[in-house]
């Protein structure tokens, strides 16, 4: 994954957590990756992958358009020199305030897979996903999301699920349908206050606007939630916009009702087919649901790299693509070690779950809750998961005979099948 602008963003998101990144390169006035690195990093990349696979490079940020197209079009020349007839594909997640006709032409004739943000109807979107002006962006991101599917572009939506918009479920799911959303993947938002290493290093300062982050919210905001939804107080507790666990449940499993009733196969959702992929011990295409990670690298501006981009922290820094080879750093035994950790060090609650084979412990950033027996590393969505798990189970059972029998998915949709609230699909 790569960051060629870093941190930089025209959007001051309430609940963003790259924004602070900006503080490990102070000296940096504007953060924008050179043309040496860019080199440097596609001949590396392409190169590091398996002559069979396909190369996916996934462009994020911060916002990337910020970087302009021209960056873009000297990407897709450089994948072209050194990929020497490979199958080459780009994702790239935006925030969609910039993109026009010519992005979405740009996109439309590389078959660039697009990720827009985009939470929800306005007043949901518009609680936390504001300008750098502090100004709403939903009227922006519907724009873009016109625009993209007016030149038939690629996309899919990327909505985050926090405190606000996890009280609405059905009116975030029926608000991505009706605008003609085919394919979404719902984000839970889970962000901790600064602890010790925050303010060692000190990440936790102001937002590029100057909005104080959670190592200085004012009184009355920040406060510290547990796992269970109760007030708590002291470091690894909680932002208020961060979902409860047992929301984001009961979000996930209430869309899930309705789609299983009626879209399956028109409607495609990433954490159902995940769990789906999961159900049926098929590879999946989330790191978060596997029993391991380690190999989802991420590049900064100036050529940095780190182990995840949800750890890029002075410790997690592997070396930089200028002086060392990608390949040796993703092998570094740091990184196995960073990769297996997820899995060794999951707590005996996890491994006697029903639901593990679904779960897998979630994503290691949130693994920061004692469990049942005092362990560290359950994780702080935990009940949350094992709700959605045990409500769907039944579901993916009959969807898994049904592609196992060659037929379509939404051949569900002519089964009966009686739901815990009463339904029926």
């Amino acid at each position: 994954m790569a960051k060629p602008g870093g941190s930089d963003c025209n959007l001051d998101c309430v609940y963003c957590f790259y924004l602070e990144k900006a503080a490990l390169y102070r000296d940096d006035s504007r953060h924008r990756m050179n043309d040496a690195v860019l080199e440097a990093y596609v001949r590396q990349y392409i190169a590091a992958t398996p002559v069979e696979n396909e190369v996916v490079f996934t462009w994020q940020g911060g916002e990337p358009t910020l970087l302009g197209l021209g960056f873009f079009e000297r990407a897709v020349i450089l994948q072209q020199r050194y990929g020497e007839g490979r199958r080459i594909s780009n994702s790239f997640q935006t925030n969609g305030l910039l993109i026009d006709d010519a992005w979405c032409a740009f996109f439309r004739q590389h078959d660039f897979l697009i990720g827009l943000s985009l939470d929800g109807p306005a007043e949901i979107h518009d609680a936390y996903r504001v300008t750098r002006g502090g100004q709403p962006s939903h009227a922006l991101v519907m724009r873009a999301l016109a625009l993209l599917q007016a030149h038939g572009v690629r996309y899919n939506v990327l909505a985050c699920v926090n405190h606000r918009s996890s009280q609405a479920p059905l009116d975030v799911y029926r608000f991505l349908r009706d605008s003609g959303v085919q394919y979404v993947q719902f984000i839970p938002v889970v962000e901790r206050l600064p602890d010790a290493r925050d303010r060692e290093v000190g990440l936790t300062l102001r937002s590029p606007s100057g909005k104080v982050l959670a190592a200085a919210l004012p009184a009355g905001k920040g406060s510290a939630t547990a796992a269970d939804g109760s007030a708590t107080a002291g470091e690894g507790s909680v932002t208020d916009w961060s979902v409860r666990p047992e929301h984001y449940g009961a979000f996930l499993s209430r869309i899930f009702d309705e789609w299983i009733r009626r879209d399956v196969g028109k409607l495609h959702v990433m954490n159902f087919e995940w769990a789906l992929a999961n159900y049926m011990g098929r590879p999946g295409a989330s790191c978060h649901h596997q029993p391991t990670c380690g190999k989802a690298v991420v590049i900064e501006h100036n050529g940095d790299v780190y182990a995840c981009d949800h750890y890029v922290y002075p410790e997690f820094r592997l070396g930089n693509i200028t002086t060392s080879n990608l390949t040796s750093m993703v092998d570094l035994p740091s990184q196995t070690r960073f990769g297996m950790d997820k899995l060794d060090t999951l707590p005996q609650q996890c491994r006697r779950c029903n639901m593990v084979g679904g779960c897998w412990g979630g994503c290691p950033k949130h693994r920061f809750v004692m469990s049942a027996d005092n362990e560290p590393g359950l994780n702080y969505l935990c009940k949350g998961y094992h709700q959605f798990f045990t409500h769907s189970v039944p579901y993916l059972k009959a969807l898994s005979q049904i592609v196992a029998s060659g037929r379509p998915a939404s051949d569900i949709l002519h089964t009966t099948l009686v739901f815990s609230e009463g339904h029926q699909a």
